[in-house]
């Protein structure tokens, strides 16, 4: 059983209670089951059950609702907490939200009446395309061209690394208009995935799988109305994406940490070592106090992050930096501890700690990887 007492900070809201709640009750009856080894077909499915249980109202807000805005307090408990009981549910949430995000925050009224409520009802998967194969991190070296031409915009070259590629509807892609240089000159676009001279150049295997594709646009014409803000917003669009989700890749992992720290404090009980449960050796109850502290000061680094912003922040770019750098590091070592005091059993496949092992790895990847985050923290410091 995860620790709860953490929802009694003042972090939370009764709402957050009753939705950390509320989800853990419904997760625990929905998500098993899973075959995970065809993953498309395992994330459409988890996409559906998702919007069949309400879930994606989170992440993809709803303009006709009254003050509704992107919630991360939400947004990182649902992640935690899908995390604790399957990485490719917590993956299809997160992809809902990140892929249709910079539509939630800048998208035009008919872009958001288009897409989003698709989004909420499961019935369009999104996907965010900024990664290419010379600019991972370095997103101001973005080369994918925008070439304004009458009504349209003509697409010309690749992304890659991107997730739900090859099973999502439409992708959110940043490309180079040209307005200035670097930074300044990149825009935004909203491509169906139907488009002509769109294209899955490659699927992309990896430890641990998720749907991952290299995409080729080659003379990919769309409409100009599939802009979002204006010409040379891009970077601002992209980064303003990030300060929201950056922080819920944080509380994935400190949700993968919880399902590790519980899945040991049941082989430490149970499991007898010289005549005694696991748990009488100094050296097992060492780690179980490490792993208990590090989730800890994980926790108060994500939430702390998401009220910020919720707080209305216009940035939380250190904060959020911090949580995901801490969560995603830590929760690897927590998981290592968890292998180790698992044995054999811990490398064996099938595992839910071997697999853990295996999911937690890219979190420290993707979003800004970690030395990333560090560069981050060290200029706010600085300034």
């Amino acid at each position: 059983m995860a620790d709860k007492t953490y929802l009694d900070w003042p972090f939370f809201e009764d709402r957050h209670r009753e939705l950390a709640a509320k989800l853990d009750d419904w997760a625990a009856a929905n998500i098993k089951g899973i075959n995970h080894e065809d993953v498309d077909a395992a994330c459409r499915d988890l996409v559906a059950r998702l919007a069949s249980g309400d879930w994606l109202r989170h992440a993809a807000v709803d303009p006709d609702d009254a003050g509704s805005k992107l919630d991360v307090r939400s947004l990182c408990l649902i992640r935690e907490t899908l995390a604790r009981y399957d990485g490719l549910a917590d993956f299809s949430f997160a992809m809902q939200g990140l892929g249709s995000g910079a539509i939630s925050l800048f998208g035009t009224n008919d872009q958001k009446d288009n897409w989003l409520p698709k989004v909420r009802s499961g019935k369009a998967i999104a996907a965010f395309a900024l990664t290419e194969p010379q600019s991972g991190s370095d997103v101001a070296n973005i080369a994918l061209e925008a070439k304004r031409d009458g009504d349209d915009f003509v697409l010309n070259g690749e992304k890659t690394w991107i997730s739900n590629g090859g099973i999502a509807d439409f992708y959110c892609v940043f490309a180079r208009t040209g307005e200035a240089p670097g930074a300044k000159g990149l825009s935004a676009f909203i491509v169906p995935a139907n488009v002509s001279g769109f294209e899955i150049a490659e699927r992309l295997h990896t430890i641990a799988p998720h749907p991952l594709a290299r995409l080729k646009f080659t003379d990919c014409r769309i409409q100009a109305s599939a802009l979002m803000g204006k010409g040379g917003d891009g970077f601002k669009i992209a980064m303003s994406v990030l300060d929201v989700f950056r922080s819920t890749v944080a509380a994935a992992a400190l949700g993968f940490a919880r399902r590790a720290l519980d899945e040991t404090i049941t082989r430490v009980q149970e499991r007898e070592l010289f005549g005694a449960p696991l748990f009488d050796l100094q050296m097992v109850q060492g780690h179980v106090a490490d792993m208990a502290l590090d989730i800890d000061a994980s926790a108060l680094l994500v939430y702390r992050a998401a009220w910020l912003k919720d707080s209305g922040a216009a940035r939380v770019s250190r904060e959020a930096a911090m949580a995901k750098l801490y969560s995603t590091d830590h929760a690897q070592t927590v998981i290592d501890k968890a292998v180790q005091i698992h044995g054999g059993d811990g490398v064996r496949s099938g595992h839910i700690v071997e697999s853990l092992y295996r999911e937690i790895r890219a979190l420290r990847i993707y979003e800004g990887a970690s030395d990333v985050q560090k560069i981050i923290i060290a200029r706010q410091t600085l300034a």
